[in-house]
């Protein structure tokens, strides 16, 4: 018995019970679907994780307050208030980090903004000026906020363009008042539409003088974060060393391990992401895995269930020349028929599905978000899914060629 001829009578078979062949390989199809979707949106995830956060530029450090978490003991040290007004007074000083050529402390909260009845909820950032040039967005109507009104601690504000539609309209915006946790502030300028920028949305997000969120938003003397940056990428590392000096100085730390600070680069934070980001989606497809096992066992059992159903058929078989090597062939090809078309069939969908979910991260949530469809993982899902099919159909394909072809002539 050739192959071809092999392939058409195992075709014929799985044909022959179709609802059975169907739900058979149903593990099979949620296990390739769930690896395909897992890979497509862990992708798109850390491809926009890692867009937002080169975004910023190579060049970009941030000093974040607490020491580097060591375990979960040290998790608390994330919300420390070690970042105060003296260590941005002391890295704005040239000669403390000749490598560094702006400086800006953010201090981040969440508020309701209003006018006339209009409100919305936004992210509010406390900075500097230098914000506009670090993440190069300058607003397209009126200006950004002066050194003059950080110093004054002026109530001005600059929002996004969906900030603006939601309260304005078509309005002019530039010149008004909107209200910001019970206190007027003034509309100096509008960000054009840019959207995600960073970690930032630049479109919903609301931008005031560092100094008068402290006083007026969050009631605190500390910032959330640092943001500096280098003369040149080349500049980095050394502008992390100045960066440590300055800072322990200003805290009095003489011995390194108990910074109360971390310092991070764009490289750093990417290379963080990617290892998370791979960590998470490897544990997602052990789980998916577990589908495949359940997958192959369910096909053991049918395919073992078949053997039985055929016991006649086998033995006729084997009467008129068919050898075992035949018998085992052809079961053995029945069961990869059916993990194959399964894993073909997974494709389709976890590809369908993920462009769904892509669309509509992208397209009603507003993200950034890129469909991409895991061509390796579909190629590695149609392997698995076949070498599943080859190990559990082995055993009945084994027992089906061992049948006596007398004693099967004779089974009813």
């Amino acid at each position: 018995m050739n192959l071809k001829y092999s392939l058409k009578t195992s075709f014929e078979a799985l044909r022959a019970n179709k609802s059975r062949s169907v739900l058979t390989i149903l593990g099979i199809v949620i296990g390739i679907t769930a690896i395909i979707l897992i890979m497509s949106i862990g992708q798109g995830g850390q491809d926009l994780i890692l867009s937002q956060i080169q975004g910023m530029g190579a060049t970009t450090l941030a000093v974040q307050p607490g020491r580097e978490p060591k375990g979960f003991s040290d998790m608390a040290s994330l919300f420390s208030d070690s970042l105060k007004e003296k260590d941005y007074l002391a890295l704005k000083k040239k000669s403390n980090v000749p490598s560094v050529v702006e400086v800006m402390p953010e201090v981040i909260t969440s508020a309701t903004l209003s006018f006339e009845g209009e409100t919305k909820q936004v992210s509010v950032i406390g900075a500097s000026e230098v914000l506009a040039e670090i993440l190069n967005i300058y607003p397209s109507e009126g200006s950004f906020f002066t050194e003059e009104d950080i110093i004054a601690r002026n109530s001005v504000v600059v929002i996004g363009s969906e900030v603006r539609e939601d309260l304005f309209g078509f309005s002019e915006a530039v010149g008004q008042k909107i209200r910001i946790k019970n206190r007027d502030f003034r509309v100096v300028g509008v960000f054009p539409q840019k959207g995600q920028v960073s970690m930032f949305n630049m479109d919903s997000m609301a931008v005031v003088p560092h100094t008068t969120a402290q006083k007026y938003l969050t009631g605190t003397n500390y910032y959330n974060e640092i943001i500096l940056k280098a003369v040149s990428e080349a500049a980095v590392p050394q502008a992390v060393r100045e960066i440590e000096a300055t800072l322990r100085e200003s805290h009095n730390i003489t011995d390194p391990s108990k910074d109360d600070f971390q310092i991070h680069t764009q490289a750093d934070l990417v290379e963080r992401v990617s290892t998370i980001t791979n960590i998470l989606t490897a544990l997602l497809l052990s789980i998916a895995t577990i589908s495949l096992i359940v997958g192959g066992i369910g096909i053991m059992n049918i395919m073992l269930v078949s053997v039985t159903e055929r016991t006649r058929e086998i033995g006729l078989r084997k009467a008129v020349g068919a050898t075992q090597k035949d018998i085992l062939t052809q079961f053995l090809l029945e069961s990869v028929l059916l993990t194959g078309i399964g894993g073909v069939i997974g494709i389709i969908a976890g590809a369908i599905l993920a462009f769904l979910i892509s669309l509509i991260l992208s397209q009603v949530l507003k993200l950034n978000w890129a469909f991409s469809f895991p061509v390796s993982a579909a190629i590695a899902g149609l392997l698995v899914a076949g070498l599943v099919g080859l190990i559990f159909g082995i055993y009945p394909a084994k027992k089906a060629a061992a049948k006596d072809p007398i004693e099967a002539l004779r089974y009813e």
